[in-house]
């Protein structure tokens, strides 16, 4: 991998849905091992999973890894905390409202 090109790769991997009151959440994992770095883009192939209300559906599907550039992978780490930052909002006031 050179300072701009990028590399693709292709991973086996699990999707697992959950949409149960004690946890909506959704995970891949991938079956050979393969570890996602800053500035890497995955995207899983195949229709969209849904499941319905207090199920948890997995299926097995594959997974294509866009390798970040070396460039891209610096430019990610250095900026990366002020992306998260945008998420937060702080509010310093002496008054409680809900």
């Amino acid at each position: 991998m050179g300072l701009l090109t990028k590399e693709i790769e292709r991973a086996p991997c699990t999707v697992e849905i959950s949409h149960c009151f004690e946890s909506l959440h959704a995970h891949v994992r991938f079956n050979n091992g393969a570890v996602i770095y800053p500035g890497d883009e995955v995207k899983v192939q195949g229709p969209e999973i849904m499941a319905a209300f207090g199920e948890v559906v997995s299926e097995d599907r594959e997974a294509i890894i866009v390798r970040a550039s070396k460039l891209e992978q610096i430019w990610t780490r250095l900026t990366g905390d002020f992306e998260v930052m945008e998420l937060c909002e702080f509010s310093f006031s002496e008054e409680v409202t809900l």
